[in-house]
């Protein structure tokens, strides 16, 4: 997988950008504090969204994300790289955290896949579905979000860091505190089970599944689970994700597992709604531990 260089975990990042931005904001630069917050706070969030499945759920995340880090800033040491020690201390704090948004909602493969079956098809008409064509890719969103929802949750920060934000073996290890060859079992298993899945129930991945988003579109409409007014998933996003993990977008898909992986890298890189740097900066305890 080839990374955008702004990527934070391309090979060739700007790590000694970071060390600069976090010696000036530990002497009380709150310009340096915002870039910094500003420089990660995508894939913060990002990373917070996939694990949860809910906006406001992962701009919360998020922001209690960087009020720790901030206030944790001081005690940072050189040894590893700023990225490092951020992204150790996001996936801490994730995978601490109560459960909640999709992750309350979804219980296992089996049953989420059962319920979906459930959902009674209704066909389009060519103009329907070119009407519906962004309700039916608020479903695509939501439902492939769900399936990530029914990883565990050690099984899907690893995912998502390995297979979606491109992190190799060596730094997905440092991030997660486990071995190099850990990190890859682990993404391998969490890959096999997904696609395994995916395979046999859903019918953007294999054509002799009957599954179809457009199919279920008018029905997710009906109980309210997807309002055309109020769109969740499919909203609030200038790019996708595979834009920070591929230097180029129109790189072949030549394997199935790609042809899977393509199926999340088409994710929305969501924006957050609110503030996130604004707000953190405008918190109590930060304002008082840097005198602004």
């Amino acid at each position: 997988m080839k990374l955008r260089a702004d990527n934070p975990f391309h090979p060739g990042y700007d790590t000694d950008g970071d060390r600069g931005l976090v010696e000036r904001a530990v002497d009380g630069s709150k310009d340096a504090l915002r870039e910094l917050v500003s420089r990660h706070q995508p894939f913060v969030y990002n990373l917070a969204l996939k694990m949860c499945g809910g906006r406001e759920d992962a701009e919360d995340l998020t922001q209690e994300v960087f009020v720790k880090v901030i206030t944790s800033l001081r005690t940072f040491r050189a040894e590893s790289a700023f990225r490092t020690w951020l992204y150790r201390l996001t996936v801490n704090h994730l995978l601490k955290s109560r459960r909640r948004g999709m992750e309350v909602l979804v219980d296992d493969f089996e049953t989420y896949f059962s319920a979906i079956a459930a959902v009674p098809d209704e066909a389009l008409t060519p103009q329907e579905l070119r009407d519906a064509g962004r309700s039916v890719e608020e479903l695509r969103i939501r439902c492939t979000t769900g399936m990530l929802m029914c990883l565990d949750r050690e099984q899907r920060i690893t995912y998502v860091l390995g297979e979606l934000f491109g992190v190799d073996h060596q730094l997905g290890g440092e991030i997660l505190e486990i071995s190099p060859g850990n990190f890859r079992v682990r993404l391998s298993r969490a890959r096999k089970d997904l696609y395994s899945w995916m395979n046999q129930r859903c019918g953007l991945v294999n054509l002799a599944n009957p599954c179809r988003c457009h199919k279920k579109t008018r029905s997710y409409v009906r109980s309210g689970a997807v309002d055309p007014e109020h769109l969740v998933f499919n909203t609030d996003y200038v790019d996708r994700i595979e834009a920070l993990t591929r230097s180029e977008s129109s790189e072949v898909i030549d394997t199935v597992e790609q042809l899977h992986q393509r199926v999340f890298l088409e994710h929305p890189l969501q924006v957050s709604r609110s503030k996130v740097v604004d707000e953190v900066l405008q918190n109590d305890t930060l304002r008082t531990f840097f005198g602004i």
